[in-house]
């Protein structure tokens, strides 16, 4: 018996009747042996944290744009803490952990630079519109090694594609997704809106604290206990109505304050701007994108391949190819 079987047959012996079991996935868009060592879970793991787009995360914005302060969010940080409260609940539940946190670490590769100012602008001018979660499936289907993929399982895929939205994965590990990432970004843009001094602790409203937690961790220790609770021996994840209510309001109390505060969110114009302007750029003179996006071009169009380009950019390299583009360089005598 080899690594991957031993560790299968743990999960036999451990895991809930609920949990999706390694040995059972649906399989890969295309067949592969199997690893001796690791389950195919813990190869996609593996295959996502090694691939570019999960390391252009760190320079992608989270909330804030180009905040100053090495504390701030970035989209890498909160993949990550989506990850942690994931494994969590999945822990608490008797999941399988590994299947949970390899959706975890793949849901926002396929996020825009500047954040939902980014998914805002390339969703106006992208011939039928662009979801992150969408390009995020794209990138581990298509995208990653020049085209050919990761070729992850069904199972973490539809984790990652259902992340967000109406739509529901059939498992359990990946239906966790969605309540991992509410629950970490409510919290954390909670934190750095203090930070920067968007809002202030009593602006929270008193029974919103007095039911969730007056402090982040004991917002998230209730909020993480509730799903667990709430969902043991059922099959499906979900909350009790009362911290359900009590998280959404808390959710509605940060869009008004934060997410539509012209102080914290005054440059997204310009940022969506800046998109809608390189998009332009980009279709008109389509023999600028760079050669890993002219196949694309040719087989699905160029609206297609300027999208992608654009959407796996970083903050910084955005601004770095608007300039190019926009912005004449001096003219120096030699």
């Amino acid at each position: 018996m080899n690594g991957r079987e031993r560790t299968e047959r743990a999960e036999e012996l451990l895991l809930s009747p609920q949990a999706c079991k390694s040995k059972d996935s649906r399989g890969r868009l295309r067949p592969e042996e199997p690893c001796p060592v690791r389950t195919c879970f813990q190869r996609d793991v593996d295959r996502i944290v090694h691939c570019k787009a999960f390391r252009r995360l760190k320079r992608k914005t989270q909330v804030f744009l180009q905040p100053e302060g090495d504390h701030y969010r970035t989209r890498m940080t909160h993949t990550l803490e989506v990850t942690r409260i994931a494994r969590t609940i999945a822990r608490g539940l008797g999941l399988n952990e590994d299947l949970t946190e390899a959706a975890a670490l793949g849901h926002d590769l396929g996020h825009t630079p500047f954040g939902h100012a980014g998914e805002r602008a390339l969703n106006e001018i992208m011939p039928g519109g662009f979801r992150h979660n969408v390009q995020s499936l794209r990138v581990v289907d298509k995208l990653e090694k020049e085209g050919d993929g990761l070729n992850l399982t069904y199972e973490v895929r539809r984790g990652i594609l259902c992340h967000t939205g109406s739509d529901r994965a059939e498992t359990l590990e990946g239906q966790i997704l969605w309540y991992a990432d509410r629950i970490a970004y409510i919290n954390h843009d909670i934190e750095d809106a203090m930070r920067g001094g968007i809002i202030y602790p009593l602006d929270i409203p008193i029974q919103l604290r007095q039911t969730l937690g007056y402090k982040k961790s004991q917002r998230i220790d209730t909020l993480v206990r509730d799903v667990i609770d709430a969902s043991q021996g059922r099959n499906c994840i979900r909350q009790t109505p009362e911290i359900g209510r009590a998280m959404n309001e808390l959710r509605d109390f940060l869009f008004q304050m934060v997410y539509r505060n012209p102080q914290a969110k005054g440059e997204e114009g310009k940022a969506e701007e800046m998109l809608h302007r390189m998009f332009e750029a980009y279709v008109k003179d389509p023999d600028k994108l760079p050669a890993d996006f002219q196949e694309i071009r040719f087989q699905e169009g160029v609206e297609r391949a300027v999208c992608d380009y654009i959407a796996g950019m970083t903050d910084s390299y955005a601004v770095s190819k608007y300039g190019e583009l926009f912005i004449p360089k001096a003219w120096t005598v030699k």
